[in-house]
């Protein structure tokens, strides 16, 4: 999941990363616009962001008149979401490679886990518990690399499943879980999740106008996938 299990990767870069994915062309127009759409009306309902980076979701859900909680791996990213959305807003550190222990069971309407999937060790397990936390009548809306861009990025097989490694502007060592999109579809399953609609992103209009070349690559190329889930509770 990150070049050291003693921090988070995040940490020493959330600065810039902040700044930049306030207003980069794969964050502020081609994530959010196609995320929180996905989330339906959320007036009155809680929302866990989980992975929820510097605050920039947990910022439009406030906006939106829904009752938030936030946690990120990274102690840099949480004191970014601290400060963005003041006093009042529950956002603590947690690894979500680690249970929810802090969390009932069905006491969460709706869960967001953007752009963070692909980071966690046991994915199964992970999802899991993001399906023990969620109301019966509860949706996971979920974003991460597309299979395919995974592959054109790193080469050999598409059917490869394994990490990767990225070096990003600053230095930052970005590590990652790549596979096909049929095991993504089986970890899926395999938590107790249905589902309900699957989302390739397109770019904005506003990325054409802010980032042409960027807009002309995603227009012809996948670069994430959106997934609204829907969890399957058994009686016991």
């Amino acid at each position: 999941m990150r070049p050291d299990d003693s921090e988070a990767a995040y940490d020493g870069f959330a600065d810039t990363f902040a700044a930049e994915a306030a207003v980069s062309p794969y964050n502020a127009h081609y994530d959010r616009p196609t995320i929180l759409p996905l989330l339906g009306d959320v007036r009155g309902r809680h929302v866990l962001d989980a992975g929820c980076g510097p605050g920039l979701y947990l910022a439009e859900l406030v906006a939106r008149n829904a009752k938030v909680t936030g946690f990120d791996q990274s102690t840099d990213m949480v004191r970014h979401a601290r400060a963005r959305l003041g006093p009042g807003i529950t956002v603590r550190r947690h690894d979500l490679d680690n249970p929810l222990d802090w969390l009932d069971d069905e006491t969460v309407d709706l869960v967001l886990a953007t752009l963070v999937i692909h980071y966690v060790r046991d994915r199964v397990a992970a999802l899991r518990e993001l399906h023990r936390v969620l109301r019966p009548d509860g949706r996971l809306v979920l974003s991460t690399s597309h299979p395919t861009a995974d592959w054109l990025a790193d080469g050999g097989s598409y059917f490869d499943a394994r990490h990767v490694e990225e070096t990003w502007t600053g230095g930052m060592l970005h590590r990652y879980w790549r596979q096909p999109l049929e095991r993504w579809v089986a970890e899926i399953t395999e938590a107790g999740f249905v589902i309900e609609r699957l989302v390739e992103h397109r770019p904005t209009p506003a990325m054409d106008r802010h980032h042409p070349h960027t807009y002309a690559k995603l227009s012809r190329e996948p670069g994430f996938i959106a997934l609204l889930l829907r969890p399957v509770k058994t009686s016991t």
